[in-house]
């Protein structure tokens, strides 16, 4: 049965890192913000222009801490022109519905997610036999429903570009969801990999508590398909990154990936 809660009101999140609340500026136009165990993206150079692009929403209850940021970073009363999903978890999508109160604004994600956001499938439930870990153990607590963003959810183009990120393009990384995608730019070689792979083994309370820095493959405990997440890391891998910011973790640069 899908629960049309778009606002995870009864959401059950007890985890968070000693990251949350703090950010980096990557590169001028690419800032990483940590929302307690998810990282977010705002793209693009405060110092050239006001426009920017966000990456992901955060975890649930956090939309005026979003809004916060972004006016910290951007001015009073600036809105992104789009926002841009790698998947629709609900670490990923949480404040999501929240700041579509305030900001009309155009939502894109992969066709495949489509339906979880649009309140059309449920992802499933998180599995706690997949690793020891203890966020992998509380994993079947965490919300896994889809949520309905009907009137502004719209597919990302088929030919990868990326409508408000004229120099980005988008990767479909399929396994952690069906259409988990990942975003590259390649003049720079920046990539925002999502959960298709992340730098910090998620599974393990102490090191997402921690942010101990480690490649480590999606997190295991929502990751439904391993054949298709291994090729997926295969082809990011191919695109020879300089930097990463994924999901959950620190960036990683040079010869630290």
């Amino acid at each position: 049965m899908l629960i049309q809660d778009n606002h995870f009101e009864e959401s059950f999140l007890p985890v968070t890192s000693i990251a949350s609340g703090t950010g980096v500026a990557v590169l001028p136009d690419v800032y990483c913000y940590t929302d307690q165990i998810v990282n977010l993206c705002l793209i693009g150079s405060p110092e050239e222009t006001k426009e920017f692009v966000l990456i992901d929403a955060g975890m649930p209850k956090s939309a005026e801490e979003i809004k916060k940021l972004v006016t910290e970073r951007f001015g009073e009363g600036i809105r992104p022109s789009g926002i841009l999903l790698t998947h629709g978890h609900f670490d990923h999508v949480g404040s999501l519905a929240d700041l579509l109160e305030e900001w009309t604004v155009p939502v894109y994600a992969h066709e495949l997610e489509i339906p979880y956001l649009t309140g059309k499938q449920d992802y499933p439930a998180g599995d706690p036999t997949v690793d020891g870990g203890l966020v992998s153990e509380m994993s079947p607590l965490f919300p896994n429903h889809g949520i309905d963003l009907s009137t502004q959810i719209q597919p990302l183009p088929a030919n990868g570009t990326v409508p408000v990120l004229a120099d980005w393009k988008w990767i479909h990384t399929p396994g952690h969801t069906p259409g988990h995608v990942s975003f590259f730019r390649e003049c720079d070689r920046m990539l925002i990999a999502g959960d298709a792979f992340v730098t910090v083994r998620q599974e393990s309370l102490y090191n997402v508590i921690t942010q101990h820095k480690e490649i480590s493959g999606p997190p295991k405990y929502f990751t439904t398909d391993w054949n298709a997440a291994h090729a997926s890391v295969k082809k990011l891998e191919a695109l020879k990154p300089a930097m990463a910011i994924t999901g959950h973790g620190q960036p990683m640069s040079g010869e630290e990936g």
